[in-house]
């Protein structure tokens, strides 16, 4: 297996289809790094996945560190990107920088995540200039949901040129790869064609330099919650619930534990 860098990541453009998995933990992040997928991102999801917020905006720069260190010591081969969470990085460059370079110095991720387009350039420059390398994303930005009003599909009609110009604006700023998020086909494929850094889409069609998705939208753990854009390729929330099932009538029964699971 190839080591995963920036560059490494930047120069897949136009060549082979990219990677890009959510993980919040070691055993995750060890499963997903010997499977070879190319970029881990410890998304602020983890705030909806894990710790049971309504949305990503309560989510902390603690609650991002702690979750990140776990995964970085299980990682070998990935990319650990870390997300910035919601007012860790708009009040001011200076805030930006310092926080980016603050989870950086404490997770040991690789790059850090932020989102915005145009509104975020400056930012996004000034935490580049300082040699930390940013991962962009516009589109359906989560911690935008209230401005958006919900988790619809953004650029459609008159808002795609907008966002033709965040997109262009992030890799102007020096952002290595951009997340497109909930966008219709034809405009991620528009994107994609015009950037020179990779494209990584969720909810963005199959044109896009590479895909990501949540993990536990892929193995099937999110109960009823399924976008029109996931495709589950397992269904664990039942196979677990049936272990759980098993064990609880098992150790009721007292068939577990049996002679074979006692010491002697």
């Amino acid at each position: 297996m190839e080591q995963k860098t920036v560059p490494y990541i930047k120069d897949q453009k136009g060549k082979k289809k990219l990677t890009m998995l959510t993980a919040y933990d070691y055993i995750m992040a060890s499963i997903l790094d010997e499977q070879d997928v190319d970029m881990i991102l410890v998304g602020d999801s983890v705030g909806t996945t894990v710790l049971g917020y309504p949305n990503t905006i309560p989510v902390t720069i603690e609650e991002m560190i702690h979750h990140t260190k776990a995964v970085v010591k299980a990682t070998k081969n990935a990319l650990v990107i870390i997300d910035m969470p919601f007012m860790s990085y708009q009040e001011s460059v200076e805030q930006a920088k310092g926080n980016a370079g603050r989870m950086m110095k404490e997770s040991l991720a690789s790059a850090v995540k932020l989102e915005g387009g145009q509104n975020m350039k400056d930012t996004i420059k000034a935490i580049v200039d300082i040699d930390i390398p940013v991962m962009g994303h516009v589109g359906l930005t989560p911690q935008s949901i209230h401005r958006m009003g919900g988790y619809k599909v953004q650029g459609k009609g008159k808002e795609a040129e907008r966002l033709i110009q965040d997109a262009l604006a992030i890799e102007e700023a020096g952002a290595f790869c951009v997340v497109l998020e909930c966008v219709p086909r034809d405009l991620a494929k528009e994107i994609t064609g015009m950037l020179k850094i990779p494209t990584i889409g969720i909810g963005a069609g199959p044109d896009c330099d590479g895909q990501v998705l949540v993990i536990y939208d892929l193995l099937g753990l999110s109960g009823d919650f399924r976008p029109k854009f996931v495709k589950r390729y397992a269904n664990l929330k039942d196979e677990i619930s049936k272990a759980v099932k098993t064990y609880i009538e098992e150790v009721k029964e007292g068939t577990f534990p049996d002679d074979s699971h006692s010491f002697h």
